[in-house]
Order: C-alpha cells, then sequence, then structure tokens
C-alpha cells in the first residue's frame, strides 16, 4: 500500500500534484474551517505524513496516535503548535515554511501600520455607508508615517525587510531583539534598543516576535502605560505575546492612539471580540503571508518536504534537526 497523506484544509490540485503521483492523499473538505479533533485524530492514526495549519493542535495525544507518522509539515514560519518534544522523541520530523513568506509579511505589516494611521478601513465603511456628506479639516484625520519612529520588537528576517520599508519612509527604526543584528545596523540603520526605550520612543510600536516562554503576554498594561498617548501598536507576531483586556483598556482610555491586529490570542476571533468594538481598531484575519503566490510556494515546500521524508531523503526545511541525527 502507498504511504497515506493527510491535509488539514483543501487545497488546489496542482500545488500537491508531487504528493498525489505517489502517494495515497485526502483533504479536509473545507479551506478555511478547521478540521474538527476527533477527524484530525482518526486520521494521525492512518498517516505516515500530515500538512498542517498554525491553527492545528498537534500535541502529544495526537503525534503518540500516529504510529505510522513519519513527517508533520506546518503551513507556516512558527511551530508553536507543534509539540515539537513529542515528535522528536517520537522520531517524526516537522518541517515549517521559513524565507518564502518574509517579503509578503513584510508588506502586510507595513499596509496595516498605514491603514491604522491614516484610517483607511474607517474611511473605506464611512463612504460606502453614505458618511460623506462634505469636507472638512479634520475629517478622518489620522497620522502621519513619514518621519517617525518605528520600534520593532522580534527583528528576525520580516522585522529586517519591515525596516527596510520603514526606511524607505524617512523613519527612524529602532529594534530590540535577543540578539543584536549588526549588519541591520550598518545596511539599513536601525539602532539596537532595550525593550523599554523601544515602547517609550516609538511612535510605531510593531510586535514580530514569536511565542516562546519568553514573549507570552509580554505587552501588558504596564507596557502599554509607558507608550505615548499618540503611539499606534501593531501586531502580526502572534497573538498570546499581547496581554488583549490589556490593550483594550489601554485604548479606551486613550492611552494609545490606535492599533492594527492581524493575529489574537485566541483564533478565529467572532464579531463580538471587545477590540473589534473600538474604531481605534484595524483588525485583520491573520493573512500576513496571504498573497497567491506565497501561499502558493508555501504549500508546494509542504508537499516537497513531506514527499522527500516518505521517500527516505533529507527534507529541506527542519525544525527539530536533532532527529535527523
Amino acid at each position: 500500500m502507498k504511504p497515506y497523506v493527510f491535509i488539514t484544509r483543501r487545497m488546489p490540485e496542482e500545488t500537491i500534484a508531487d504528493l498525489t503521483d505517489r502517494f495515497e492523499v485526502k483533504m479536509w473538505d473545507h479551506e478555511d474551517i478547521p478540521a474538527p479533533r476527533e477527524v484530525l485524530l482518526a486520521e494521525a492514526k492512518k498517516a505516515s505524513g500530515m500538512i498542517t495549519m498554525l491553527s492545528d493542535k498537534i500535541d502529544e495525544e495526537l503525534l503518540s496516535a500516529g504510529e505510522n507518522l513519519k513527517v508533520v509539515a506546518n503551513l507556516a514560519v512558527g511551530f508553536d503548535n507543534v509539540d515539537l518534544e513529542a515528535a522528536t522523541k517520537r522520531g517524526i520530523v516537522v518541517t515549517n515554511t521559513p524565507d518564502v513568506l518574509t517579503e509578503t509579511t513584510a508588506d502586510l505589516t507595513f499596509a496595516l501600520l498605514m491603514a491604522a494611521a491614516r484610517r483607511i478601513v474607517e474611511a473605506a465603511d464611512y463612504i460606502k455607508a453614505d458618511k460623506w456628506k462634505g469636507w472638512g479639516p479634520y475629517l478622518l484625520a489620522g497620522n502621519d508615517v513619514y518621519g517617525k519612529t518605528i520600534g520593532i520588537v522580534g527583528m528576525g528576517k520580516i522585522g529586517e525587510a519591515v525596516a527596510r520599508r520603514a526606511k524607505g519612509f524617512g523613519m527612524d527604526i529602532l529594534y530590540h531583539n535577543r540578539s543584536r543584528k549588526p549588519e541591520a545596523e550598518k545596511e539599513i540603520g536601525a539602532i539596537y534598543s532595550s525593550f523599554d526605550d523601544v515602547v517609550t520612543k516609538a511612535d510605531f510600536v510593531v510586535s514580530l516576535a514569536p511565542l516562546t516562554a519568553e514573549t507570552k503576554n509580554l505587552f501588558t498594561a504596564e507596557v502599554f502605560a509607558k507608550m505615548k498617548k499618540s503611539s499606534i501598536f501593531i501586531n502580526v507576531g502572534r497573538g498570546p505575546v499581547v496581554d488583549e483586556q490589556a490593550l483594550y483598556e489601554a485604548l479606551k482610555r486613550g492611552e494609545i492612539a490606535a492599533a492594527g491586529l492581524d493575529v489574537f490570542e485566541k483564533e478565529p476571533i467572532s464579531a463580538g471580540h471587545p477590540l473589534l468594538e473600538l474604531p481605534t481598531v484595524t483588525a485583520l484575519p491573520h493573512i500576513g503571508s496571504a498573497s497567491t503566490e506565497t501561499r502558493t510556494t508555501m504549500i508546494r515546500l509542504c508537499s516537497a518536504n513531506v514527499k522527500v521524508v516518505l521517500s527516505g531523503d533529507t527534507p529541506k526545511t527542519v525544525v527539530n534537526k536533532e532527529v535527523l541525527q
């Protein structure tokens, strides 16, 4: 029998042709509705390989159910949804999709920053609601971007790409990261700063930090209180790095001016989410890398990784490299 591969969302057939030509492949029959937990567990029991989404919980229970499971290809740069220790213990290769989505996510980050600053979504809704009856000097007036200070928390490849865009807007660039980036400092003019300096001095505080034990709830009420009242908070990293109740209160009290959010603590969120009630919040449904070209490249990379592992070769982008030793 051919090895069995389960894909947790529906994808275009042409993007997974490498798999369908060689293996038995089944896809969950929805593009944007997650497979129920019982389905994931049942499929894991049969699968040799899985292509999963960041919202799929690939924990010890699921991995232990996968008696034949050899590879989990996560369609994301992040992999905090996968229990790496449990996968490694069982000899299961975990892969991700780094590098291929850097520029696309940076585009979205800067677009969200500009949309929040210039009230783009609010203005579009205003005209669609037939509220535009005349012109006034401060009608839907937002904040300038050019010449301001951006503070980037999490200066990985996406952070550096955002910094390059900020340089084109004549912005001063502060950044905080676990390690300094001398090349970015030299080429882009980014200035390494403490976390406190970033949040107190920046006009735009941009979180691109991965989710770790250290970064969970990094942005608290105390942090928002340190920001300028005119500052705008942008999060395109991970939702749980933010205390969402603290962010809501800071926005409601006017401690910060606005927020642009592509990620949330628990996803998907519903229309009743408190942050969505605030006109100063520009919210997106986790679409950081969602361009047709980039998502297609990501799927093909996942497919290639599954194929090579099930064929006995080494995949391109392994997260738990120790499993190959």
